[in-house]
């Protein structure tokens, strides 16, 4: 079960809140519908539902609010907006990754992609899809957690009837297993149709809580579509004889030739159009909306205003220009009784036979209900007295207290982060095409050095030209780096159900490992393969080991796997991919020549004899030889680039801690 609580949006600048106190139960079992025109509120309300928008209000699910849930996905399957995924990725891949995030077996994807009828596209590219099958790959999304709850916004949205039918038979099918369904849809025909209990949102305010029955009956109506070259003189005389006989008839124009007709029959419109020669194209009974604006109607207004000035009851006439729309409003007349329209105005809530007002902080404020007296039906029945609303005058309440504040809270760590991280890496194209970028690049700059000749062989091997800040390798891992995170903020794929990508050590940690593993990799290949390319082009000379391998490959390699270092972090601070690589240019460019300054400054001591101070310190220590790796890696740290790189990852990862613990105080 779903309980929502005064879930209200914070308010920008002088508008009103998108959302404001709404609250309604979706009970386990049954299927919800949030319906609701565009700008209704309906997508405001499920984020706060979700802690995805800051606002006021408790969302629980079954009896939980959702950041006191372990495990989030597994009780609740969330669709909101696209597929959250890389276009390039697979629809196989793409559920295998989420398969690690949410810590279900992989022989899963199977299981879901069966159920919702993707087993032929499972190879496919998550950019090819059509709508159709991106709503279908969305739904195998949400379930593949096997969550107890599926909230879902406008997930028919741009499907065709038949795929239409099938999303909702989904949605059915896991109702009658026990779980709870809540989704969202501006269309009220389909909401009667699919749901079992309809919520009615209005300018971000709860109109309407009905069941399914209950709406279809009081807020759904038949109507007339008429086509017509004369639609204006046709309403007008359909207006003046509803008048007339004292009838609720409305007439809308929807534009153009087309008029929609509330309160009568084909044979009445027919009969009028030829008694007065309009000529009509076409003349069809319809299954009828909400009514015009799915608002009140103007001919209620009418009747209500009139009723409260002279105090009287019965049938009242009235006509209604404005808006292209012509109505006359009084008691329908249906099989010669006088019934009360059942279209209740726009600003209450129906529940049952009642109207309950939508502002209950407006001071004065009236509404008509129909008598819930039971002693009431004989006269409704007795066909020829008209049932009058009951005006009932409220109080002025005092207002209600705030709901508490609804934070934005991050979603957890993947289950399995380092299984995630490598699916994640190896599921697009984006890694491999890079290595191989950087290594044919390599080779040719590398060739190109030795040609012009002048150039020390650790440069050589490195293709580390003295014009450029960085190598090809070192600008590759810092890219892959970068998009570790950069990518996912782009294409969300961690999370599909909180629409943001974490900040936990978990997560980060598994980054960092696969990060480093593919620098020093795409580091070793490229030497390997200056060094390969250099002997077939120039013989041997140019490709012998120097006596100083050891501190040179530590740097080599350090360098590399710093880059790589620096674009994750950064991409993780400031949320691009694009950030993360200009943090991995910003090194050598802007950090190494302020540290050079600054070394270069009479109030700082040179660290020219660092090394050896270390030796006789850690002598004792280390009596294996160890003292040397540890000298080497001082030795790298006390050169301005590597010096540089070692200040810049601590600052990155002290913002990224920084602004990890701010979000989850937050």
């Amino acid at each position: 079960m779903i309980q929502a609580f005064g879930l209200t949006s914070n308010s920008r600048k002088d508008l009103p809140p998108a959302v404001d106190d709404v609250s309604f139960e979706a009970p386990a079992g049954r299927v919800t519908a949030l319906l609701g025109a565009p700008g209704a509120g309906k997508t405001t309300a499920l984020r706060l539902m979700l802690e995805l928008q800051q606002g006021r209000g408790l969302t629980y699910f079954k009896g939980r609010p959702l950041h006191r849930i372990a495990h989030p996905s597994r009780e609740v399957g969330v669709l909101m907006g696209e597929v959250p995924g890389h276009p390039a990725r697979t629809v196989r891949g793409h559920l295998r990754m989420l398969c690690a995030a949410a810590g279900v077996p992989v022989q899963r994807v199977d299981e879901v992609l069966e159920v919702v009828g993707l087993v032929s596209l499972r190879d496919e590219r998550l950019g090819t899809l059509s709508r159709g099958m991106d709503r279908r790959l969305g739904l195998a999304c949400a379930l593949l957690p096997d969550p107890h709850t599926l909230v879902l916004d406008a997930p028919a949205d741009g499907l065709s009837t038949r795929e239409s039918h099938w999303l909702h038979g989904m949605l059915r099918a896991h109702a009658a297993q026990g779980g709870t369904v809540l989704f969202t849809t501006a269309d009220p025909k389909e909401a009667a149709r699919a749901a079992d209990h309809v919520i009615t949102l209005e300018q971000g305010r709860l109109v309407a809580d009905q069941a399914a029955a209950e709406f279809a009956r009081t807020r759904l109506r038949p109507r007339v579509a008429v086509r017509t070259p004369h639609a204006a003189r046709l309403a007008a005389l359909l207006a003046k004889e509803a008048r007339t006989a004292h009838r609720s008839v409305e007439v809308v124009r929807e534009g153009g030739n087309r008029l929609s007709v509330y309160g009568s029959t084909c044979a009445d419109v027919g009969e009028t159009a030829f008694r007065h020669g309009v000529l009509v194209h076409q003349l069809a009974d319809e299954i009828g909306d909400m009514g015009p604006g799915a608002g009140p109607f103007p001919g209620e207004i009418a009747e209500a205003a009139q009723e409260v000035r002279a105090g009287v009851t019965g049938p009242e006439s009235g006509e209604l220009v404005g808006n292209e729309a012509v109505g006359v409003a009084g008691t329908a007349v249906r099989g010669g009784q006088a019934h009360a329209n059942p279209s209740t105005p726009s600003g209450s809530h129906l529940r049952g036979e009642r109207a309950v007002p939508a502002d209950r902080r407006a001071p004065g404020d009236q509404t008509a209900h129909c008598s819930p007296d039971p002693g009431s039906a004989p006269a409704a029945e007795s066909g020829d007295t008209a049932l009058s609303p009951a005006i009932v005058s409220r109080a002025h309440a005092p207002l209600p207290p705030l709901p508490p504040p609804i934070s934005v809270r991050s979603a957890p760590s993947p289950l399995r982060p380092l299984r995630y991280e490598l699916r994640r890496a190896a599921g697009i194209g984006t890694g491999f095409l890079t290595a191989a970028a950087v290594l044919v690049a390599s080779a040719l700059t590398a060739v190109l050095m030795a040609r012009v000749g002048h150039t020390p062989q650790a440069r050589l091997l490195a293709a580390w030209p003295r014009e450029l800040p960085l190598p090809p390798a070192a600008l590759g891992a810092g890219l892959l780096g970068a998009l570790a995170f950069g990518d996912e903020f782009r294409h969300p794929a961690l999370a599909a159900d909180r629409g943001t990508v974490p900040r936990r050590l978990g997560l980060l940690t598994a980054k960092l490992v696969v990060a480093t593993v593919t620098a020093l990799a795409l580091a070793f290949l490229t030497v390997g393969c200056d060094a390969e390319v250099l002997y077939l082009v120039y013989g041997r000379e140019l490709t012998e080991v120097p006596a100083d391998w050891l501190a040179l490959s530590v740097s080599w390699f350090g360098l590399v796997a710093g880059c790589a270092w620096s674009g994750v972090l950064a991409a993780g601070v400031f949320r691009s991919t694009t950030a993360g690589l200009a943090a991995v240019v910003a090194v050598p460019v802007v950090v190494v020549p302020l540290v050079q300054r600054g070394l270069e400054g009479a109030s700082v001591r040179a660290a020219t004899g660092l090394p050896a101070r270390l030796r006789e310190v850690f002598l004792p220590q280390w009596p294996f030889g160890g003292e040397r790796y540890l000298v080497g890696v001082v030795r790298v740290i006390a050169q301005p680039v590597g010096g540089a790189l070692a200040l810049s990852l601590t600052a990155l990862l002290c913002a990224y801690l920084l602004t990890s613990l701010h979000s989850r105080v937050r």
